[in-house]
């Protein structure tokens, strides 16, 4: 049970970051600090996306099916500023894939998981990757945190 006094440092420690927080929304809102963010992580999207043997259509469903000349312009390595759904479903695929290099020791295990059927509650049989396509950004929101929980 928390004490009023652990309430109040609680509260305290709350108050004390919002500053850091409004100023990490109004970056997120920011076009300059989006564009900057944007070529980097498309890069590492698609090497993440070329070790696990993705193809095109697996690649567009994991960064929310961006039409099909926009998603070829991405491969090309022209990203101009992404939006910030795709810069987090990004994130969230780099989360993924460094938990999965951590938790296994094994690179070819890690990196093969994804494409594993899983009887895991969370995943009812199929694939993490069928299930991050199907759910999307909740889908990915969810194995991220199925594999940090796994971390510890």
């Amino acid at each position: 049970m928390r004490t009023s006094r652990g309430r109040d440092q609680t509260r305290d420690a709350v108050a004390a970051a919002a500053p850091a927080r409004r100023a990490a929304e109004a970056d997120r809102a920011d076009p300059a600090v989006r564009r900057k963010l944007s070529g980097p992580a498309l890069r590492t999207f698609f090497n993440v996306a070329r070790v696990w043997h993705l193809s095109a259509t697996e690649e567009r469903a994991l960064l929310g099916w961006p039409p099909a000349s926009t998603f070829h312009k991405y491969k090309s390595g022209d990203a101009g500023v992404l939006s910030f759904d795709t810069l987090t479903r990004i994130s969230l695929v780099l989360g993924i894939y460094k938990a999965l290099q951590l938790l296994y020791p094994e690179p070819s295990f890690a990196d093969a998981w994804i494409r594993m059927p899983n009887a895991h509650a969370l995943f009812s049989g199929v694939t993490p990757l069928a299930f991050a396509a199907d759910n999307g950004l909740d889908g990915l929101f969810h194995i991220r945190r199925l594999l940090d929980g796994r971390r510890g």
